[in-house]
């Protein structure tokens, strides 16, 4: 059976005369296109490119399917963008996954922004995991992932598309005021998630030595009772010290670390009007002196 996303990459594909342009401007890798490309030629059983040195050629099967495709897929465009209009987002439902520091930091304030401005558009919520949220994701459980990926981490690809959203401070949590993380050579260290672990790893390597690692939590609010008791030290993102802040511990901003929020949106472009409406309301919850 055809897929609508492998057409519109073939279509993509000979407009351009290129995987690499064809890449660019459908926002995918050029595996992820040829990926596409063969799933396409699998589900035909024809072939569709050639390979000419380094370029690629359509085969005349590729040419008629390639102008068929880009008919099929300005009209499934036209047909989205008139019944978007005629509906005006009046009623339907978007669902998105974020993890705990954004989901009641960010979320709450777009929440309200997109419920003034589409009051019948029903928005669902779900507490995860960046890797899990993109998992559902994938499956077609959620229309947004609101996720967070380090400064030197490789971005996610594979069809999702990522919209920046803002930068997150990354803090050293301790005890002491005015605390460095050289002072915690010989401390323990309290872990969480494995990407957050990584980058308190990391963030300790750049300072000359690999922490100890004596506690494990994911819990912001457990995490700074630890710290609080006198447990260990640890990072926290600066969206969970937003949702929870203890009285008796201190927070020093790692100026050499943070991670970006994105929202993440899979599949073809473009996105279904809810969810660009929910992408836009989570961009202007944002305040500008956080970005």
């Amino acid at each position: 059976m055809l897929n609508l996303v492998h057409l519109k990459v073939l279509a993509a594909v000979a407009r351009h005369g290129s995987v690499t342009e064809a890449a660019r401007e459908l926002h995918y890798s050029q595996p992820s296109v040829s990926h596409h490309l063969s799933r396409l030629e699998a589900a035909t059983g024809v072939k569709l490119i050639q390979r000419v040195g380094r370029g690629i050629r359509l085969t005349p099967e590729g040419e008629l399917l390639a102008v068929r495709a880009a008919e099929i897929v300005g009209r499934v465009e036209a047909a989205t963008t008139e019944l978007a209009a005629q509906v005006g987002l009046q009623s339907g439902r978007v669902r998105l996954a974020a993890n705990a520091s954004v989901l009641s930091t960010i979320v709450p304030k777009a929440a309200t922004a997109l419920a003034q401005a589409h009051p019948g558009l029903e928005l669902s919520l779900f507490d995860r995991h960046p890797v899990e949220a993109l998992q559902m994701l994938r499956a077609g459980e959620i229309d947004v992932a609101l996720i967070f990926q380090h400064a030197d981490a490789p971005v996610e690809d594979d069809g999702f598309r990522l919209v920046h959203i803002t930068d997150d401070p990354i803090y050293l949590i301790s005890r002491q005021p005015d605390d460095s993380i050289a002072n915690h050579r010989h401390s323990p260290w309290i872990g969480g998630c494995q990407r957050c672990q990584n980058e308190l790893i990391s963030a300790c390597r750049q300072h000359g030595f690999t922490p100890r690692i004596a506690s494990h939590s994911d819990d912001m609010v457990v995490v700074q009772a630890l710290v609080a008791a006198g447990k260990g030290v640890t990072t926290l993102p600066g969206f969970a010290l937003k949702a929870h802040r203890r009285p008796d511990i201190h927070a020093t901003e790692l100026k050499s670390s943070t991670r970006q929020i994105y929202a993440a949106t899979y599949g073809d472009p473009p996105d279904p009007p809810a969810t660009t409406a929910l992408i836009q309301a989570i961009q202007e919850s944002v305040p500008l002196n956080e970005d």
